[in-house]
């Protein structure tokens, strides 16, 4: 991790630059991929699912069983963890609930908003060598929740055309019942466009790969989608109240996602900043993933400021994805915060909470999207729909204000609108 020592405000975009996902070739393949689920349905699923993944489906569908005999195959402490987590999620969730709207907002005029689940929705879920259960349990969960009556998960198969069963089993616990076998973009435009077998779904949710994210950019044209989530980031900010040990292992478990994640660490002295990055040294050696570790490493900085408004301003402009404020006072820091996805207070609160059992969701907006958008929740499953009636008094009301803008703007049919009902006899 290359050190900076109180760089200019000038510097900060370029210490702020993500690595550099495009990738042409990438974008082509997809695109193919998209084209051929669109002409050959089942028959392109069956077929990428055996290139891509070396298995040959008996059905595109897992089997319900796997499901529901899932309790047996995953190991009590894992179910127990699961279980915990399931609680704390749904009750974040459940207290998200948006009570509908219905007032008069002059005489005669009533609006109304009203929340609807959206009816269809496809789940992503990563596969391959960091299944991630979590994520079936920080999409299914708000989808139940907000009543969307048709739940439909994704994920790659294993070797003999199973699911992963911790996948299963937190499946079961949200509530999911049709399970597809198939990842990938191909996955992606399964559910952007459906096939013989597959129902079309109404907005697409979750990460994936770098085939995955490209495939939701492309289809969104066509389908709604959360969010494109890019690679992993997380900022931490460190002071003398800090344990380096502990900002160690929060760099790492970022860094541990692929060697395209970043993690930015901001100390207040140089010899904090030497100490954490000690630390990091010493405790990557004993981790499995030191490849993808080392490659984030790289392209990750530690910086130094004396002044915890350049951290603040430092952090507002890069807008991370996960933020540990791990400072003294930390929640005077945390209300200065303008830009993050989801934020961590305090030497206490790791991010892999967050990412498990908190209760808050994990998934976030990453590249800097965190300026002007925030992390999945419930009402990313709902829609509203605004309503409004008029009567006889209302229209006498509003209709001349309406007649006067209308003309303004030059429509004449939108004034005329108006005035007919204004010159029809009560």
């Amino acid at each position: 991790m290359k050190l900076y020592l109180e760089p200019e405000i000038q510097l900060w975009p370029e210490l702020s630059a993500r690595p550099s996902g495009d990738n042409p070739v990438v974008e082509l393949r997809v695109s193919e991929i998209i084209s051929y689920v669109k002409q050959q349905g089942d028959k392109a699923l069956y077929d990428l699912t055996q290139k891509y993944d070396g298995v040959e489906l008996k059905s595109l569908y897992a089997d319900k069983r796997l499901l529901t005999d899932s309790e047996f195959k995953v190991d009590n402490q894992l179910k127990r963890a699961i279980d915990t987590a399931c609680e704390n999620i749904e009750r974040f969730h459940r207290a998200q609930i948006s009570k509908d709207i219905d007032l008069m907002t002059s005489e005669g005029v009533r609006c109304l908003m009203r929340h609807l689940p959206v009816e269809r929705v496809g789940l992503y879920i990563p596969g391959g060598s960091a299944p991630l259960f979590s994520t079936v349990l920080m999409l299914a969960l708000p989808a139940k929740i907000a009543g969307c009556s048709k739940i439909t998960l994704f994920t790659p198969p294993a070797k003999d055309g199973t699911i992963n069963p911790a996948i299963a089993y937190a499946a079961y616990k949200a509530g999911v019942t049709d399970v597809v076998t198939v990842g990938g973009a191909q996955a992606i435009a399964a559910m952007a466009f459906g096939t013989e077998s597959i129902e079309r779904v109404d907005k697409i949710f979750g990460p994936g790969n770098q085939y995955v994210s490209v495939a939701k950019q492309l289809v969104s044209k066509y389908v709604s989608i959360d969010m494109v989530a890019g690679p992993s980031e997380l900022l931490v900010m460190a002071d003398e109240t800090s344990n380096p040990d502990f900002v160690a292992s929060d760099l790492l478990s970022q860094a541990e996602h692929g060697s395209d994640s970043q993690v930015i660490l901001l100390c207040n002295s140089k010899q904090l900043a030497q100490k954490c990055i000690d630390a990091v040294e010493k405790q990557k050696r004993s981790l499995p993933r030191v490849k993808e570790i080392e490659g984030t490493l790289e392209t990750s900085r530690v910086i130094v400021f004396e002044e915890r408004d350049n951290m603040v301003g430092f952090s507002n402009d890069y807008a991370p994805e996960h933020l540990i404020i791990a400072l003294k006072n930390p929640w005077e820091i945390a209300n200065k915060i303008t830009a993050a996805g989801s934020v961590f207070i305090g030497n206490w609160s790791p991010e892999s909470a967050g990412d498990y059992a908190s209760g808050t969701n994990h998934t976030l907006p990453t590249n800097g999207w965190a300026r002007s958008s925030g992390s999945l929740s419930l009402e990313s499953f709902r829609k509203t729909i605004t309503f409004q009636e008029l009567t006889n008094d209302g229209i006498k009301n509003l209709g001349p204000v309406i007649s006067v803008m209308a003309a303004a703007e030059g429509l004449d049919a939108h004034k005329n609108a108006a005035e007919i009902r204004l010159k029809q006899k009560r």
